[in-house]
């Protein structure tokens, strides 16, 4: 977009899209869903690996989870990149959604008739990892087919707020239910999974890709090599990667909750929905007022502030101080989000979206996932305290290096070209 505003560039025109309005919602309530389960699962491994173990095995199983669910990315985020440019986007959706809808009865089942083990429930998330790998490239790809080139960069920002609404609502929400009962939380996830779907079926647009020539294996190369060849898109993303890997303490909240703020489940849930208060208001703002210029410099501000934040949260003894350290980590990362999102959609066809959609989701999935079980490991070494400050030093160490090792990313200035 150029400076000046265009009538067909303006919020109101995006609003005015109802296919893409019910996408918007579709996200927004399956992430309610995706929070109020991740809330659940993580404090019930925490508790069941708490009878018998002590704090520090315990974590390392809340880690063990994060690496349950990003083996099955890892293995599926390339094939699942190349269905979402050869198949029904919107199709490839709906099936997730379904899929994810009958785990979460599994979950509720486990838990309700007692027969929830920590194997279990480290399975259950692999399947969980399984429905991510083709959910994220495939709706990735279907948001773009919805507007408009010129809306991209405001829809992208709208996606995030999707995200950020029900992760700021379903941690909170989560665990309240959660001190009811851990049953209807799985169980309200599993209902709001099949809200979501009838959503998106409404979409009356096509979710079909124009399929390039080729093997499989072929179009996945293509995809890796465009990744690769791109190297300012390249250096966003493995930043991302990095600072989110060594920086995913937070992956630690059942423990912080529990162990060292003595905060029960609401306060978990307060814990869980911090860093989606503080992402939300930077993409409030970011949707109404996208970066125009010095994007490179602002996406290394915003990594260096995630990492000291992430240093604070460790540190913090008080519940409102890592509340607030906690929204600046999630307000810092939005600012990297937004950039490496509007990167990739903007330079990339649309025949190719899925293929890197794919590898920017595995990355995504690498930082997260991944995060969760080195957090769990140095936890493990050196208590969750100390993988806490370990992970925010090393988060701006990374910052560092990044800005040496990419001076093209660090003198990225626009997004619209």
């Amino acid at each position: 977009m150029s400076d000046t505003a265009t009538p067909a560039a303006t919020a109101a025109d995006l609003l005015r899209r109802r296919g893409y309005m019910l996408f918007w919602f579709s996200r927004a309530i399956s992430t309610l869903a995706v929070q109020i389960l991740s809330v659940g699962l993580g404090w019930v491994v925490y508790e069941i690996a708490r009878r018998s173990m002590d704090v520090k095995q315990a974590s390392l199983y809340v880690g063990l989870v994060g690496l349950a669910a990003f083996i099955p990315v890892l293995v599926l985020s390339l094939p699942a990149g190349e269905s979402a440019d050869r198949h029904d986007r919107k199709m490839i959706q709906l099936l997730c959604f379904a899929g994810q809808a009958v785990t979460a009865t599994l979950l509720a089942c486990a838990i309700h008739f007692r027969f929830a083990t920590l194997p279990l429930l480290l399975a259950v998330s692999a399947l969980f990892g399984v429905a991510r790998a083709y959910m994220g490239p495939a709706a990735s790809a279907f948001g773009p087919m919805l507007v408009p080139r010129e809306l991209l960069p405001r829809a992208i920002a709208w996606n995030s707020l999707s995200w950020q609404g029900g992760s700021i609502l379903g941690p909170a929400l989560g665990g309240v239910i959660l001190a009811v009962s851990p049953t209807a939380a799985f169980a309200t996830a599993g209902g709001l999974y099949l809200v979501a779907a009838v959503l998106l079926a409404m979409v009356t647009e096509s979710g079909k890709p124009v399929v390039s020539p080729g093997s499989r294996w072929a179009l996945m190369k293509e995809g890796l090599a465009y990744v690769w060849s791109n190297r300012i898109v390249f250096g966003a993303i493995s930043l991302d990667l990095c600072a989110v890997l060594l920086g995913g303490a937070t992956a630690l909240l059942p423990v912080f909750a529990k162990d060292v703020l003595h905060a029960g489940p609401e306060g978990f849930g307060l814990l869980r929905a911090a860093p989606a208060v503080g992402a939300a208001l930077v993409g409030l703002w970011l949707a109404a007022y996208p970066i125009r210029r010095h994007a490179g410099v602002i996406m290394f501000w915003g990594v260096a502030a995630f990492g000291a934040a992430t240093l604070v949260f460790g540190l913090s003894k008080s519940l409102p101080l890592s509340l607030l350290a906690l929204a600046i980590v999630g307000g810092a990362d939005m600012l990297s989000v937004f950039v490496r999102q509007t990167l990739v959609q903007i330079v990339t066809p649309d025949q190719m979206r899925g293929r890197v959609s794919a590898v920017s989701f595995l990355f995504i999935g690498a930082s997260n996932e991944l995060g969760e079980f080195e957090s769990g490991v140095v936890a493990r070494l050196l208590g969750p305290v100390g993988a806490a400050v370990f992970g925010g030093v090393g988060a701006m160490a990374v910052t560092g290096l990044w800005a040496w090792l990419f001076p093209a990313l660090r003198k990225a200035d626009r997004l619209d070209n």
